[in-house]
């Protein structure tokens, strides 16, 4: 299952979805079990932006620097919380984020549109870097508390950034939820929320699938790309309506 949710990390950021209910499943409390988790994915994301390194350039790094270094800050404010309080908060808003994600995701090409009549510039522009830090403050405190589907809203982030090289987005994803994750391990790790034996079984695995699913997907047609993602977001949001609210 690390192997899978690695692989699934490595192309749309759901590998939460599986390894976080087998952890459920083992009988392990809900914070320790997301804390075990987020342990046990980190090096399969990782994995997966080292996979990445020729789809980020210098330029496109330099742009993206407020986007990591807020990322680092919401990470660790994130873990923080989440040793203080229950996710069940999160179970009710999980549904939402991701449909609205995807929603952004599939109008991509549309939004980016829009919003770049007035901008000439080939990739992100430091105003838009500057005027979605705020929201990736956000989203880097919801990856540290709990994280599943995350990858979805940095993807759509990005979109409205003016990114469509859908390799060079998934390596910012997997780049920025490694910023947010490496934190939060060294919190749940210091406050002793891991349980250590399922976490390295599931750490090896979890390399293995993230940076094999990196490097296979850069192989993709881009198109078949979006559209597994678009495919995927929307799925897993039935099914999480349907755990929060129908079941």
């Amino acid at each position: 299952m690390a192997t899978v949710g690695g692989l699934l990390n490595s192309i749309a950021g759901g590998g939460s979805f599986i390894t976080f209910p087998t952890l459920l499943f083992m009988g392990i409390p809900s914070v320790p079990a997301n804390a075990t988790n987020t342990v046990a994915l980190w090096p399969g994301t990782v994995a997966s932006t080292g996979a990445y390194r020729h789809a980020l350039n210098a330029g496109l790094l330099r742009r993206m620097l407020p986007l990591i270094v807020i990322t680092f800050l919401g990470g660790a404010v994130g873990a923080a919380l989440l040793l203080k309080t229950r996710p069940a908060t999160f179970d009710k808003l999980i549904p939402w984020l991701l449909l609205t994600a995807t929603v952004m995701f599939s109008l991509g090409r549309q939004i980016n549109r829009w919003v770049a009549r007035h901008h000439s510039e080939s990739g992100p522009s430091l105003r838009r870097v500057a005027g979605m830090t705020l929201l990736q403050a956000l989203l880097a405190v919801y990856l540290g508390y709990f994280g599943a589907g995350v990858g979805f809203v940095i993807m759509a982030v990005l979109a409205v950034m003016g990114l469509e090289d859908i390799h060079a987005m998934n390596g910012l994803r997997t780049l920025l939820v490694t910023c947010g994750n490496a934190v939060a391990v060294g919190v749940f790790i210091a406050a002793r929320a891991v349980y250590w034996p399922q976490a390295l079984l599931m750490l090896t695995g979890a390399a293995i699938g993230g940076y094999a699913g990196a490097w296979y997907v850069q192989r993709l047609d881009p198109k078949k790309v979006r559209y597994f993602v678009i495919a995927l977001g929307f799925s897993m949001s039935s099914y999480f309506f349907w755990k929060a609210y129908l079941r």
